[in-house]
């Protein structure tokens, strides 16, 4: 599932003149298992923050709560990234290799799963992360841009993290950098988009100095922890703040249907990245344990990634597996449990309150799992009616009762 909307499809056209693609059947039939081995990482992952929020559940295997950030970041949207992108730079002729971005990264996340030695997963999801550099590598030297120089830095951080995590650091010391690819990920795409409202100069020049600073403070947090994350905190403000200052969601609120219903989730999704800011700001350091921490992580995996995701799956659906994803208005229930349930948990982090902390995490898997059920009911209801038009249209043609 895709981030933004200039993911799959706008960014395949925007690089060059699009191949023939398959049906839409022999599409989904092909990338399916790619899509159940994410499916399963995001399945992995939940239940895994489901046991570090404390609830008495079976572990399924012996330290699967230690693997909740790779499953999810890793496991479930490397995968979906990276097959994002292997689509677009498939159409252009460009072959099979950018599937090995998408293949690693699933892989990897199952690797772990079955409790093989660490480091063979380790270094799958290593491999993933840099096959997706030499992708936007490639897509790059097609389209030569900023959006997509920033994307490819966010793939870099994908890579660098996996390194450092191979290296034998604590997770917490490569949160940073997984946190650098999804953020600078979904800010590329909006930098894409941003283009349609035509900021002048001076506002692009700002956006990439932020991103700059944030991009510093990520790398300094291996030398000097507290000042890394406190220059990459100042980084998030800053392009929370640009983000809602240029993004075109700011006039797609005004329009209808599933054109606001995006927007509301993007302007939300930007309020939790200054949040994420602030934490990190006054914070000032990673611990891996403890309310403080959480907060920082929560923030912005939860709040800005996941409303991200919530925000296009009606697009990016489309684009990746050829199935129609029809808007409905139900899809406002999961997006404003999701962000309820993360000021609860923030609450009670700010508050040491384990109710209130643990009610939220419970709630934000909840949000995560029902919108799925509302997106895979949408799904199905959309080629019920596509499948009746076209028995209407055969019908009415006389040649097939």
């Amino acid at each position: 599932m895709g981030l933004s909307a200039s993911s799959a499809a706008p960014a395949a056209g925007a690089i060059g003149r699009p191949s023939a693609s398959p049906a839409p059947s022999s599409r989904l039939l092909r990338r399916a298992p790619l899509l159940a081995a994410a499916l399963v990482a995001l399945l992995a992952g939940l239940w895994a923050g489901l046991l570090r929020l404390g609830l008495d559940l079976p572990p399924l295997r012996p330290a699967l709560a230690a693997d909740h950030g790779p499953l999810l970041v890793l496991g479930f949207l490397g995968t979906q990234i990276g097959l994002e992108r292997a689509v677009a730079l498939g159409r252009h002729g460009r072959g099979r290799w950018p599937y090995v971005a998408p293949s690693a990264a699933a892989a990897g996340a199952l690797w772990l799963l079955a409790g093989l030695p660490a480091r063979g997963g380790q270094l799958l999801l290593a491999l993933g992360g840099f096959a997706l550099v030499a992708v936007f590598v490639a897509v790059h030297r097609l389209e030569p841009s900023w959006h997509n120089f920033v994307m490819g830095l966010g793939a870099a951080g994908w890579a660098a993290g996996a390194c450092v995590w191979l290296s034998g650091e604590p997770l917490a010391r490569v949160v940073p950098f997984l946190v650098a690819f999804l953020v600078l990920t979904i800010v590329g795409e909006r930098l894409e988009l941003s283009r349609m409202r035509h900021p002048p100069a001076a506002a692009r020049w700002a956006l990439l100095a932020a991103i700059a600073l944030f991009g510093l403070g990520v790398v300094l947090t291996l030398p000097w922890p507290s000042l890394g994350i406190r220059l990459a905190g100042a980084g998030l403000l800053a392009q929370a703040a640009w983000l809602a200052r240029f993004d075109v969601a700011r006039r797609t609120i005004r329009m209808g249907g599933l054109t606001r219903y995006m927007a509301v989730a993007l302007l939300a999704g930007y309020f939790w990245l200054a949040v994420a800011g602030v934490v990190w700001l006054g914070e000032g350091q990673l611990t891996g344990y403890g309310f403080g921490y959480d907060a920082m992580l929560h923030t912005i995996f939860l709040g800005f990634v996941f409303s991200m995701i919530f925000a296009h799956a009606a697009v990016i659906v489309p684009a990746v597996l050829g199935v129609a994803l029809p808007y409905r208005r139900s899809f406002y229930a999961p997006l404003a449990l999701l962000h309820v349930s993360l000021a609860l948990r923030l609450f009670g982090d700010l508050e040491a309150n384990l109710v209130a902390w643990r009610w939220g995490g419970v709630l934000g898997e909840l949000a995560i799992l029902s919108f799925i059920a509302l997106a895979a009911a949408s799904a199905l209801s959309g080629r019920r009616g596509a499948r009746g038009a076209v028995g209407l249209a055969v019908g009415a043609d006389g040649r097939h009762e």
